[in-house]
């Protein structure tokens, strides 16, 4: 059933064309928290694709090792192609 949900997800961010209705999707969906936490994710990614080490992002981004670490670990597995 779950699935079913991450499917209609993903069907409804495929409907949106621009940003600005991308902008206010995202903002009633997330939680205040979410919009500023999933946006250091996306950074992490892009920094760690940049080659830049781990140990930095911590530091730039004010984030936990385990937070920067997932998105290696996520990026390995090649679930960031578009990032």
């Amino acid at each position: 059933m779950k699935n079913a949900y991450l499917k209609q997800l993903v069907k409804s961010l495929l409907k949106i064309k621009n940003p600005k209705e991308m902008e206010e999707f995202l903002k009633g969906l997330l939680t205040a928290q979410e919009l500023k936490s999933v946006p250091v994710r996306i950074e992490i990614v892009r920094m760690l694709k940049a080659g830049i080490p781990q140990r930095k992002i911590v530091k730039k981004l004010k984030v936990g090792v385990a937070t920067v670490t997932r998105g290696s670990r996520e990026l390995k597995l090649k679930r960031f192609k578009n990032v």
